[in-house]
């Protein structure tokens, strides 16, 4: 059973697109939305079942350059 995540991320200035379009070539997010405030996008990401979940974030998404900060919000159960 896979972990349902939401991250939101925090781009350096002038790089939200180009971090945008390096999220899509991965294809491991489910939703992906550009956003206002003080995070620039918001992704959906199912994290695979026995993964850890912060090893897979740091280890598929957080090497990508540009991104400045994360916050991730871990889901539990559907309503």
């Amino acid at each position: 059973m896979s972990t349902c995540v939401f991250i939101q991320l925090r781009c350096k200035p002038g790089t939200t697109y180009r971090v945008a379009e390096k999220i899509a070539l991965r294809e491991i997010h489910s939703e992906l939305y550009s956003t206002s405030g003080e995070y620039d996008l918001l992704m959906k990401l199912y994290i695979p079942g026995g993964e850890d979940v912060g090893k897979y974030i740091n280890d598929n998404l957080l090497d990508i350059e540009g991104i400045e900060r994360s916050m991730t919000t871990m889901t539990y159960k559907v309503f």
